[in-house]
């Protein structure tokens, strides 16, 4: 069956027989919508129908807005996000390398460190001898441990006071050996109760030294079973007194005593760094 052809100028028809009037009416009120959509389309309202179109236009432009917003947004975040992974996985990476040089590094120190300091400090004769007579002129109340052995080398930590195991220990040795003896040119390990030692702090006092000569007398000290011993194995003298010019034994008394009788033994005295009659100009002069 054909419908009729339908225009705005077609005037309406009543309703046909075969539909009911309350189904139609039935169908309009469960489809308001529809009724809406139609009524909008109706050619008779024209606001209502560009309105609606501007609605759907407006939505439809909005979509794509908010679609093509997202889109481009999207790789801008992705990119930020992996650049972001890559910068944290990088310093990683660079704290990692980082460690294991620094480590190796320092293993490398250690080795080398241990190679080269392990081993204690060692003085020959004449070291030991300067580091002894300066750890004893240096205060009146330092004394040698009794628990040393006098035959065997000092521990020279006992004697010196710089780390003996430091990079720069045997530069330091040899300026402690200058030092003292530059110090104590003229140096006398005298007994208090000897004829030769009597005899010896005469003749050093007639020539009146500056510096004044240094003397101890070991006879009397709290370490001297341990200092005599000590010195006779560090001068290889075998008894005392021993008088020291610039840090070296002159000899025995007739030896001394030679020497001085010649001028030997003031031409030692100056090289060694001591001014004869120093003392006593000093003292006219006053």
């Amino acid at each position: 069956m054909s419908l009729p052809r339908v225009n705005s100028r077609t005037p309406l028809q009543p309703l046909s027989h075969d539909i009911h009037p309350a189904s139609v009416s039935s169908f309009m009120a469960a489809t308001p919508s529809v009724a809406h959509v139609i009524a909008a389309l109706n050619p008779r309202k024209p606001k209502q129908r560009t309105t609606f179109v501007a609605l759907i236009i407006l939505v439809c432009l909005s979509t794509y807005i908010f679609i093509a917003h997202s889109a481009s947004l999207s790789p801008a975040l992705s990119m930020r996000r992996s650049d972001s992974s890559t910068d944290q996985l990088a310093l990683a990476l660079e704290t990692i390398q980082n460690a294991r040089l620094a480590e190796v590094k320092n293993k490398h120190n250690m080795k080398k460190g241990h190679h080269q300091y392990k081993a204690p400090l060692k003085l020959d004769l004449p070291q030991e001898l300067a580091a002894v007579t300066s750890f004893l002129e240096s205060l009146p109340q330092n004394v040698i441990p009794h628990t040393v052995d006098p035959s065997k080398p000092i521990d020279p930590q006992l004697v010196l006071d710089f780390d003996t195991r430091g990079p720069r220990v045997q530069e330091e040795v040899k300026a402690m050996v200058e030092d003292v003896w530059l110090r104590n040119p003229v140096f006398f390990y005298s007994k208090l109760y000897s004829s030769s030692s009597r005899e010896i702090k005469s003749m050093l006092a007639e020539l009146y030294l500056r510096p004044a000569p240094t003397i101890i007398d070991v006879d009397v000290r709290d370490d001297a079973e341990i200092l005599m011993p000590m010195l006779r194995r560090l001068t290889s003298f075998p008894e005392l007194p021993v008088l020291l010019i610039g840090g070296k034994p002159v000899g025995s008394l007739e030896e001394v005593n030679a020497l001085h009788k010649s001028g030997e033994l003031q031409k030692m005295i100056t090289e060694a760094g001591s001014l004869i009659d120093g003392a006593k100009k000093k003292k006219h002069r006053k």
